[in-house]
């Protein structure tokens, strides 16, 4: 299959999939998801992703009907099926298929599995990345990875409307993360990024990046930084499961970072032999 999607056992190409109206994420984006790339038909950090999909579903009280083992085979079957080895593998449960009603569905009523995947070549990790910014308006639940992204998609669209590759969110002058990744920095020899509380995702390359900075002697520091020492540190890191980690060369247009290439490239080019080591 050229792309595929899954629906509580129906496999179909995307556009075909049919999905009932009443599953409760068309009302309340009542779920939660995970994404990783593929290659070579084998998923990355698959183990990592299966933790914090059942960790974010217990915080809001969704029971996945399968073990981690029975999903995994599940997700480990379906990118055999798709013809390209390097893929974009998203999957998400929601809370199951009943009437509206902000109340929860009775414990009866099972929990959907939604997969789709995707042909997708792995991004150039070298590439320079753009940024702008934008006030953190979103919820304090920003530790679940939940479906309710919508200011999220409204910094996606800032950021493509100014030519930009990522939006930075900020509560006031405390960098939080970024649209759809993590922000990480290097000052002085030291990986400083966000501390894993309520107001980020808990990244799966995040805490990989943090992994190689303690392998290759390189100190962490997990502090909230304000957005002036992200302007003056020596270099700036856009992290996700798609995006790997890049690096950034201007925040709205003027020139930031650069300043530490041979520790800044040392650390992507870890990441790059791990993700290569782990999906021969």
């Amino acid at each position: 299959m050229k792309d595929l999607a899954y629906y509580n056992g129906n496999i179909a190409p995307i556009d075909e999939m049919m999905v009932p109206m009443n599953d409760r994420v068309c009302y309340f984006g009542d779920g939660v998801y995970e994404a990783t790339m593929v290659n070579n038909h084998k998923i990355f950090a698959l183990k990592e992703h299966l933790e914090r999909l059942y960790n974010s579903a217990g915080l809001i009280g969704i029971a996945i009907p399968y073990t981690k083992d029975e999903l995994a085979d599940i997700l480990n079957n379906l990118v055999q099926k798709v013809d390209s080895p390097e893929q974009m593998l998203y999957w998400q449960v929601t809370r199951g298929t009943a009437p509206r009603n902000h109340i929860y569905p009775s414990k009866d009523v099972k929990a959907n599995l939604w997969v789709t995947i995707k042909p997708m070549k792995l991004k150039d990790p070298k590439k320079m990345l753009h940024v702008t910014d934008m006030e953190d308006t979103r919820f304090l639940h920003c530790n679940i990875k939940t479906l309710n992204l919508l200011v999220n998609c409204m910094a996606a669209q800032k950021a493509e409307e100014q030519g930009c590759d990522e939006c930075v969110f900020h509560r006031g002058e405390i960098v939080t993360e970024g649209a759809h990744s993590n922000i990480s920095i290097l000052k002085d020899g030291v990986f400083i990024t966000h501390p894993t509380d309520h107001y980020i995702l808990p990244g799966i390359t995040r805490m990989h990046m943090i992994q190689i900075c303690k392998e290759q002697g390189i100190p962490v520091d997990e502090t909230p930084f304000t957005m002036k020492e992200l302007m003056e540190a020596d270099e700036i890191f856009v992290s996700s499961a798609t995006q790997l980690c890049r690096r950034v060369e201007s925040l709205n247009g003027i020139s930031i970072g650069g300043k530490d290439p041979e520790r800044a490239e040392l650390i992507q080019d870890c990441y790059m032999e791990k993700f290569l080591n782990e999906t021969r």
